[in-house]
C-alpha cells in the first residue's frame, strides 16, 4: 500500500510542511499483512490517523500522523480547496467525494473513475456514515491486574457453563488496557484537575475533597457554598490554584467511558465508601493487653458479591466484563457468583427488531391478547434462555397461553364447580387419600418441585420452567379427567378426598408457578386459599417455598413408575382400538397385556384405570418374555353394541345440555323419538343410567315443542332426534 497524494491522505498540503514529524517516512510504499488481492488491488492508502491498523503501521514504520479532519468531521483550514468543508455530508454522503473527483480530474491527475460498493460503519441509530479518529484516551492497566481477573473468574458459575471457558474466558484471556475516557457531553466527569503551566496532576475521590480544594484560593472560579451539582457543564467552571507552581488548575475535558459507571454499580447503589454502612468497623485487643482499640476497615459494600445477575450474551464483553474488571481492581475479588445469559431476541424473521421494519407485534398487543404470563413462559422455556438466539413467534406465545394457562385455568374452574363452602380441608404434603391416583399426582407435585427447586438452584431457568407445563397437561388429561366422577360422587368421604387433594394440589402448584407466571399464579392462589384478595397481606408471592420431601407411605418413584406403565398400557391400547377403528366409546370385551411383571397386575385400582380408559370389561395379564405388548378382543357382542349407544347418547345430550347454557346445578328433562329398533332397545335397557350420566330428571319419548334446544344426530348411523328442557 501507499500513502498516496491527495486531500484524503494529505496531499501536498501536509508534505511541504518542514515541520511535520517523520515527514521523511511518509508518501512511501510499505508492506502489510493485513492488506490482501481479494478485495481491490492489494493497495491502498494509509492514514495513522483515521484507523486501528493504520496506526500500528505508523507506529512501526515512524509514519507523520497526519489529522486534516478535526472532531466535527470538518476538513481543517490547511487543506486548501477543500476547507470547511464535511467529509460525510448528512444530506449527501458522496457530495465531497464528487469535488475530490472533480479537484484530481482538473490537474489532469486522475485515472479512472467509477461506483464501488463495499462495506462502512454507519450509526445504528440514525444510519448517517461514522469516521475513526484517532484521539489522546486515559486508559485502565487492565495488563496489571489480568493475573487476578483470570484467577477469580474461576469462582464464577455460568448460565450456560459453555460461556465460562468460551466467550467470558476467551476474552479474558485476550483483554487490553482499558480506555475509559470519551470526548461526550452528558456523562460522569472524569475527576482530573491538571496545572495549565507545570501540567501537574491532581485526582478528586469525593465532593468533600474538590471542596477543599477550593477552600485553598478563593481569587478562582470555586464556589462560595457547597458543591451540589457535578454534571460537566458545572464542574468544568470550577478552577483553583496549582499547590506546585500557582498556575491554574482546569478539570481535564474528556468524560468517562458509561461502561464505568456500569462496572462500578455494586458501590454506586450503595454509596461506597461514604455510607456508613459500606464501612465495617473491627477491633483488636491490643495484643491481648485487654484494651480494645478500634480499628476501620473498608470493605466491599452490603450485598457484595452479587449472588447472580443476568443479562445479554452481548454483555460478555461489556457489562459483565467491566463488573469484573473493577471488582478485581478494587477487591481482588469477583463481582458476582452466578450468571444466567441470554440470547437475542430477534423478528421472526430472523432480523434484527426494528421500529423502522416493523417486524414484530406491538408488545401492548401481545399482553392483550395472551397475557403477560404466556409471554413469560414462552421465553422462559425457550433457548434464548440459554444464551441462544430466538426467531420471535407470535403463535409460541399463543401455544404457551392455550398449553398452560387455558389448560390450567379450565382446572380450576372444574374444580371451583364443585368445591363446597366452607372449602374442603387443605391436604397437606404427604397426607392424601388412599386413592391410587390421589397419591399418584402428590407424588408428581413432589417431583415437580424437586426439579423446579433443582434447575433453580443451578440457574437454568428452561428446565425449571418446563416441568410445570408438563405437570399442568398431566393433571389435566390424566388425574382430573380420571377423578371427574369422583368429584361428581354421591360417595362424600372419597369426593372430599379429590376434592381436598385438588385444592392441596393447586396451592402448592401456584407457588412452584409464582416466579415464573406471577399473574395467574396469584389468582389461582387467591382463590383456592379462600383469600379472593380480601387481605392485602396474604399473596402467594409473600408465601414460602414449598418443600419436596418424600411421601409418608410408599416410595415416591414406585407411585410414578406404576402410573407410567397404566397410562403407557393405555396408550397402545387406544392405538390398537384405532387401528380396529373402534371408537372408545364403544365397549369391548377384553383385553391382554403381554409382558408385564410390575407390580400393576396385583392391584384393582390401576386395573380399573386400565378398564375405564379403554373401556374394557375385563383385563387379564399373560406373562411372557420380550417387550409390553396389548391384545384387544374386538367382536363386537350386540349387548356391547347397546352399551357403546347409551354412551353415544348421553355424550350427545350433554352436549345439547351445554348448548342450552345449563350447569351441572341444573336438572333437566330429556325428549326422544327415533324409528330404529337398536337405539329404542337401548334407551329402554339403559334409561335409568342415561337420566344419572346426564343430570335429568325424566326421559320421555317423543318430540315437543316446549323445549329449550334440541337436535337430529346419528348414533352408529341411526337417526335419532333428541331434546333438551330446563326444569
Amino acid at each position: 500500500f501507499s500513502a498516496i497524494g491527495g486531500p484524503a491522505s494529505g496531499g501536498d498540503y501536509y508534505s511541504k510542511d518542514k515541520n511535520l514529524k517523520n515527514k521523511e517516512n511518509g508518501w512511501k510504499i510499505y508492506p502489510a499483512d493485513f492488506v490482501t488481492t481479494e478485495e481491490g488491488t492489494g493497495v491502498v492508502h494509509i492514514a495513522p490517523a483515521f484507523g486501528e491498523d493504520d496506526m500500528n503501521l505508523g507506529k512501526k514504520h515512524n509514519l507523520p500522523f497526519i489529522q486534516h479532519v478535526g472532531m466535527d468531521g470538518v476538513i481543517k483550514k490547511e487543506a486548501g480547496e477543500f476547507a470547511g468543508m464535511s467529509v460525510k455530508p448528512a444530506n449527501d454522503h458522496t457530495k465531497t467525494d464528487v469535488e475530490i473527483i472533480k479537484y484530481l480530474a482538473h490537474k489532469g491527475l486522475l485515472f479512472a473513475k467509477e461506483k464501488y460498493e463495499h462495506n462502512y460503519p454507519h450509526c445504528w441509530r440514525c444510519e448517517t456514515p461514522l469516521i475513526n479518529y484517532a484521539a489522546s484516551s486515559w486508559f485502565v492497566n487492565i495488563e496489571k491486574i489480568k493475573k487476578q481477573m483470570l484467577k477469580t473468574a474461576k469462582e464464577i458459575s455460568w448460565s450456560p457453563k459453555h460461556i465460562k471457558e468460551g466467550r467470558f474466558g476467551n476474552w479474558l484471556e485476550s483483554a487490553r488496557d482499558w480506555s475509559i475516557s470519551r470526548q461526550r457531553f452528558w456523562a460522569s466527569v472524569i475527576p482530573i484537575w491538571k496545572c495549565e503551566k507545570c501540567g501537574e496532576m491532581e485526582v478528586f475521590g469525593s465532593v468533600a475533597e474538590l471542596e477543599n480544594a477550593c477552600r485553598r484560593d478563593r481569587t478562582l472560579s470555586c464556589p462560595e457554598e457547597k458543591i451540589t451539582d457535578i454534571h460537566k457543564h458545572i464542574v468544568d467552571k470550577i478552577t483553583f490554584k496549582c499547590e506546585k507552581c500557582a498556575g491554574k488548575m482546569r478539570r481535564i475535558p474528556d468524560v468517562l467511558d458509561t461502561w464505568f459507571d456500569s462496572g462500578s454499580m455494586p458501590y454506586a447503589q450503595m454509596h461506597y465508601p461514604f455510607d456508613p454502612d459500606s464501612i465495617s468497623s473491627q477491633y483488636s485487643d491490643n495484643y491481648g493487653a485487654g484494651n480494645k482499640e478500634k480499628i476501620v476497615t473498608l470493605c466491599p459494600p452490603k450485598g457484595f458479591p452479587a449472588q447472580f445477575i443476568a443479562e445479554g450474551i452481548d454483555q460478555t464483553r461489556c457489562w459483565f466484563y467491566y463488573l469484573h474488571a473493577i471488582a478485581s481492581g478494587i477487591t481482588g475479588k469477583p463481582a458476582y457468583k452466578n450468571v444466567i445469559v441470554n440470547g437475542i431476541v430477534l423478528a421472526e424473521d430472523g432480523k434484527k427488531m426494528a421500529k423502522k421494519l416493523n417486524n414484530y407485534p406491538d408488545p401492548m398487543f401481545v399482553f392483550d391478547q395472551y397475557g403477560a404470563d404466556a409471554l413469560r413462559y414462552y421465553l422462559l422455556t425457550s433457548p434464548v434462555m440459554l444464551a441462544e438466539n430466538l426467531n420471535f413467534s407470535e403463535k409460541g406465545v399463543e401455544e404457551a397461553l392455550r398449553k398452560v394457562g387455558m389448560i390450567l385455568w379450565n382446572v380450576y374452574k372444574f374444580y371451583e364447580m364443585y368445591a363446597e363452602s366452607p372449602l374442603t380441608p387443605l391436604a397437606k404434603g404427604g397426607e392424601v387419600g388412599s386413592s391410587a391416583l390421589d397419591k399418584w399426582i402428590n407424588a408428581r407435585l413432589k417431583q415437580l418441585i424437586k426439579e423446579v427447586t433443582e434447575n433453580m438452584d443451578n440457574y437454568n431457568l428452561p428446565k425449571a420452567t418446563r416441568p410445570i407445563g408438563e405437570f399442568i397437561n398431566d393433571l389435566s388429561t390424566w388425574y382430573l379427567r380420571r377423578s371427574r366422577d369422583r368429584f361428581k360422587s354421591d360417595n362424600k368421604e372419597d369426593k372430599n378426598a379429590a376434592l381436598s387433594a385438588m385444592r392441596f394440589v393447586l396451592t402448592e402448584l401456584a407457588k412452584v408457578m409464582a416466579p415464573f407466571m406471577p399473574f395467574i399464579a396469584e389468582q389461582l392462589w387467591q382463590r383456592v386459599s379462600g383469600f379472593n384478595f380480601k387481605d392485602e397481606n396474604k399473596s402467594v408471592h409473600l408465601e414460602s417455598w414449598p418443600s419436596f420431601a418424600k411421601a409418608t407411605e410408599g416410595k415416591p418413584d414406585d407411585i410414578l413408575e406404576n402410573m407410567e406403565v397404566v397410562r403407557k398400557i393405555v396408550e397402545l391400547g387406544l392405538a390398537k382400538r384405532d387401528e380396529a377403528g373402534i371408537k372408545v366409546r364403544q365397549p369391548i370385551a377384553s383385553l391382554k397385556i403381554k409382558n408385564q411383571k410390575s407390580k400393576i397386575k396385583n392391584n384393582e385400582e390401576y386395573i380399573k384405570l386400565i378398564k375405564d380408559e379403554l373401556n374394557v370389561k375385563e383385563v387379564e395379564f399373560v406373562e411372557e418374555g420380550g417387550k409390553l405388548q396389548i391384545e384387544l378382543d374386538t367382536e363386537i357382542t350386540p349387548e356391547l353394541k347397546q352399551e357403546g349407544i347409551k354412551r353415544e347418547l348421553v355424550r350427545f345430550i350433554n352436549g345439547l345440555r351445554k348448548e342450552a347454557g345449563m350447569t351441572i346445578k341444573d336438572r333437566a328433562v330429556i325428549y326422544w323419538q327415533t324409528e330404529n329398533k337398536e337405539i329404542k332397545q337401548a334407551i329402554e335397557k339403559y334409561k335409568d343410567e342415561i337420566i344419572k350420566d346426564t343430570l335429568a330428571s325424566e326421559m320421555n319419548e317423543g318430540e315437543s315443542d316446549n323445549i329449550d334446544l334440541s337436535k337430529k344426530v346419528k348414533v352408529n348411523e341411526m337417526a335419532v332426534w333428541l331434546g333438551v328442557k330446563k326444569i
